[in-house]
């Protein structure tokens, strides 16, 4: 079977030395944070991707108005104009973010949806400008989302950014192309919180990987990149 051309997928996270990805608390420093930023900046990535949760922060508190019209819109992808060069890709199922607006420093919002999403919500999105694909009817094909996001935009390369849960639907999926880790320098000790790869209950299925670079960062980072081995 022919596989879907999609883009290029990084998962770029900071996880503490025991694998945990919730920050909070955790008081690292200013050049430590900064270092996750400028390492994300060296793979030139056209595009980066979070779930609805982390996105909220970015999206603001818009209202959703009630549509005066009962005509139905079709479960159609919208491509809304634009000149970016980058987009803020989220991942929103059943649409709950309330946008206040179309860019994030610039660059294109997209979210990804199911068609249980209400019409009143696709009439949100469309007057605010931002672009939206469906993934699916009530979950989410995640190699869909990645066709349609290069077909529709020309996305090639993608920083995923987001929970345990996103990250490890990708990598069972067999979506995750490269690995880049940077290893704070600190251990969590929390028992129950996301950690970097959260794919199912119980023993999930291992993925060999395969050491590209290991590089020490500012901050006392550990900046490691794998690639699976297929």
């Amino acid at each position: 079977m022919r596989r879907v051309k999609r883009p290029y997928v990084i998962c770029h996270m900071v996880p503490s030395l025991d694998g945990r990805i919730v920050t909070k608390g955790w008081k690292l420093s200013s050049s430590a944070l900064a270092e996750y930023e400028r390492t994300a900046r060296k793979f030139k990535a056209d595009a980066w991707m979070i779930g609805r949760i982390s996105m909220e922060p970015y999206a603001g508190k818009a209202k959703v108005p009630v549509r005066k019209v009962s005509r139905p819109i079709p479960r159609t992808d919208f491509v809304a104009p634009h000149d970016a060069e980058s987009y803020a890709i989220a991942l929103d199922p059943s649409g709950k973010l309330t946008w206040k607006s179309n860019d994030i420093d610039g660059e294109h919002v997209i979210t990804v949806l199911t068609e249980q999403v209400s019409d009143d919500y696709l009439a949100f999105l469309q007057a605010r400008g931002v672009s939206y694909l469906f993934g699916g009817k009530t979950r989410l094909d995640l190699e869909q989302v990645l066709g349609k996001l290069r077909k529709a935009f020309g996305i090639k390369k993608l920083l995923l950014e987001g929970g345990g849960k996103i990250n490890g639907s990708f990598l069972a999926a067999g979506l995750i192309d490269e690995v880049s880790v940077l290893v704070a320098p600190l251990v969590d000790g929390s028992v129950g919180t996301p950690s970097l790869f959260d794919a199912s209950e119980g023993k999930g299925a291992a993925q060999p990987l395969r050491l590209v670079s290991f590089e020490k960062r500012r901050g006392d980072l550990l900046w490691l990149r794998y690639k699976p081995k297929r």
